[in-house]
């Protein structure tokens, strides 16, 4: 049985180190994927059973990505082969180069990724119902998915569909990526996009992304979430929690890293203050806090030996239960800025310590 099952891309990062893409001449590969990492970070952190639901082309490229995810724990056998054409004309799989950046030079990302396999996609490619009929308990996707093309959205939205049949919780992320959508509507499109899928959702991750007239243009101040996610709600009438980060950068490698979330029962609350965080790097750090913050809805009302048997779905959540959400969100997400590439490379013992108030002194 499979506890999560994730929907998106997973791609090839390429990373440079402490160096930049146009003067390297070696990088350090690993895999990674905005709705993939969330599932990676479920399984190698918190234990849970996941899998991703993603399309590779059949070659060598392919299949070092599959073997990525295998050592990620992830159940590829969900994943969909395209056969190779041997050069890429008509599907490939996606390569992403990441620069980390450092003090005034801020991260920087070159996406290679137009019509890879999971791209074309199409409703109808999937058996949704075969997948959450296994006794699936949590669906994640998001708007990096949903944004690869005209086609990837109506696949979201038909598997969103699916899950809500089979009583699965359902969460989403916007994610929004304005490479994705340049000459495709861009960020008009794309809040059109994140809305139809977001009032699928029963928790909403980045729900910040949703605020304002389309994404990318409100900047919310810290006195202003509280409002800013009382909007968004008004927005999803469907939602039982949202949930945000809050950052603020003073520089590449520092950074003042927070969280917030609502829901009807509980209201608005904010998650723990970390100021100063000293970031190696930040790519997928909003991917860790959602990793986080459902694996302790998942756990809310579990038995004290960690199993996920006896979890309660998100909805009628009390303070206390979303306040633990929130720290274990915002402990992952932090713990994932301390080392390199998309996903986490913490311990549960780890972000329970941090939670609990660990420091960085050494352990021996």
């Amino acid at each position: 049985m499979t506890d999560v099952v994730a929907l998106g891309e997973v791609m090839l990062r390429f990373d440079p180190g402490e160096g930049r893409i146009r003067t390297a001449r070696t990088f350090q590969v690993w895999e990674g994927g905005g709705e993939y990492n969330v599932a990676r970070g479920l399984r190698r952190c918190f234990g849970l059973r996941t899998a991703v639901v993603t399309a590779l082309a059949d070659n060598a490229v392919g299949r070092l990505v599959e073997d990525l995810i295998l050592q990620g724990g992830v159940d590829a056998s969900l994943i969909r082969w395209t056969p190779d054409d041997g050069i890429g004309r008509t599907v490939r799989n996606g390569l992403n180069f990441v620069e980390r950046g450092y003090g005034i030079r801020g991260a920087l990302g070159v996406s290679d990724r137009a019509g890879t396999a999971v791209s074309q996609l199409r409703k109808g490619d999937v058996d949704w119902d075969a997948v959450f009929a296994t006794g699936v308990r949590w669906f994640h996707t998001g708007g990096i998915f949903a944004g690869l093309s005209d086609t990837t959205a109506d696949v979201a939205d038909e598997a969103m569909a699916a899950a809500r049949r089979h009583g699965v919780t359902v969460s989403y992320d916007p994610n929004y990526r304005p490479s994705l959508w340049a000459g495709r509507g861009g960020a008009e499109a794309a809040r059109e996009t994140d809305l139809r899928l977001a009032r699928q959702a029963d928790v909403v991750v980045g729900a910040l992304g949703l605020a304002g007239p389309r994404p990318g243009v409100l900047r919310v101040e810290a006195d202003e979430v509280q409002d800013a996610l009382v909007e968004v709600a008004g927005l999803l009438p469907r939602a039982e929690v949202l949930a945000t980060t809050l950052r603020e950068v003073p520089s590449a490698g520092v950074n003042d890293w927070s969280s917030a979330a609502w829901s009807a029962r509980a209201g608005f609350l904010r998650g723990p203050q970390m100021s100063g965080l000293q970031v190696l790097d930040r790519i997928g750090s909003g991917d860790g806090f959602a990793a986080g913050l459902i694996y302790a809805l998942l756990t809310t009302g579990a038995e004290e030996d960690g199993s996920v048997d006896g979890a309660r779905p998100a909805a009628n959540l009390d303070s206390a239960a979303l306040s633990r959400a929130l720290a274990y969100g915002t402990a992952h997400g932090a713990l994932t800025m301390t080392t390199p590439g998309d996903v986490s490379m913490a311990s549960l013992a780890e972000v329970e310590a941090l939670i609990a108030g660990g420091s960085a002194h050494v352990r021996r």
